[in-house]
């Protein structure tokens, strides 16, 4: 089977023209529930905000998603006092399984020069500064992409909570609920999951809870907050909870090793973590660790502490060739600061 990039950089990414003097960036994070996004003025050092709507296309179509889109970057450029021609680039990175109506949508309205990529692309320009290496991103769900250095890129993963979504928050909360079922039937070793799951959920038993499931039916977002309580378990020791949390690490770790491997990345380079699945801490992030570290040995893992968008910025950085002048550590400061205010 010939297996091509999930998902490709575009060339103005991967083979960016230098603009000189270049100074006001856009940079956009769309996604299901809102969308934020961030004028910088590089020449002073300044971040501009406009909030939005939903723009995910799958959730509430293209045209409703590029009218939040546009409607955010309007607020931060008129926060900059500028028009929209003084951009010198600007990145939208959007969640959805597919972008190309919001593109048509964002060129009719405002040309083709301002660059559209999926949420992932914004996801690992803010573990690498928008270079070679990867982002694994564990929240509700589960997605790991990577670029190596010769510009290849390669997704695992991303295939949604009935297909995939492995080590994410949502699969960490179904299966806790399947091992307190296991529990209920004897199939399955005892643990505290059995009591906790139902007490969690509100209802009296894990009968209840499996009715619930399937009647309500329960939420991704919902069952994936169930995780949070299967963590404290597997901290104070519940053998079942911490097996759970080493499985969906496993699972996760060769995803990110199959992005290793396809990208053609070695030696020393940036893993970073992102989501909530990750805050689970180290009963998580352990045995993910040691799972990358046996495909790379090097690589540098940690947690990534930039909101979204911050990728996007870094990501029109790079188009227009000033990423140079756009320190990450800097880029993160100014926008604590900006969505703390």
């Amino acid at each position: 089977m010939q297996r091509l990039p999930l998902v490709v950089l575009p060339k103005t990414l991967t083979d960016p023209v230098a603009r000189a003097g270049a100074r006001f960036l856009l940079g956009i994070d769309g996604g299901a529930t809102k969308t934020l996004a961030a004028v910088l003025d590089l020449q002073r050092m300044e971040l501009h905000l406009g909030h939005g709507g939903p723009s995910n296309q799958d959730s509430v179509g293209a045209r409703a998603a590029a009218q939040a889109l546009l409607g955010a970057a309007d607020e931060a450029l008129a926060g900059a006092g500028i028009e929209a021609e003084r951009l010198d680039a600007a990145v939208l990175a959007v969640a959805g399984v597919d972008t190309e109506a919001i593109v048509r949508e964002v060129a009719g309205a405002r040309g083709d020069s301002w660059i559209i990529v999926n949420d992932v692309v914004g996801a690992w320009a803010t573990a690498t500064g928008a270079g070679p290496g990867v982002a694994v991103i564990s929240g509700t769900g589960s997605n790991v992409f990577g670029v190596g250095h010769d510009g290849r890129s390669w997704r695992a993963g991303g295939w949604g909570h009935v297909l995939g979504d492995q080590g994410s928050g949502y699969w960490l909360g179904i299966e806790s609920i399947k091992a307190a079922l296991r529990d209920r039937d004897g199939s399955g070793p005892a643990s505290a999951l059995s009591d906790a799951a139902p007490a969690y959920f509100g209802v009296g038993s894990v009968e209840e809870l499996a009715a619930l499931v399937y009647s309500k039916p329960l939420s991704k977002s919902e069952i994936a907050a169930f995780a949070v309580q299967t963590a404290k378990l597997a901290e104070q020791g519940d053998l079942l909870a911490r097996e759970l949390f080493e499985r969906g690490a496993g699972e996760l770790g060769g995803q990110v090793a199959a992005v290793i491997r396809e990208t053609g990345l070695e030696g020393s380079f940036p893993v970073g973590l992102i989501g909530s699945a990750h805050k689970a801490g180290a009963v998580f992030v352990k045995p993910l660790t040691k799972v990358i570290h046996e495909a790379a040995p090097q690589a540098r893992v940690h947690a990534v502490e930039m909101t979204p968008v911050g990728g996007s910025l870094l990501l029109a950085a790079r188009a227009c060739g000033t990423g140079a002048a756009l320190p990450v550590a800097e880029l993160t400061r100014l926008l604590e600061h900006a969505t703390a205010a």
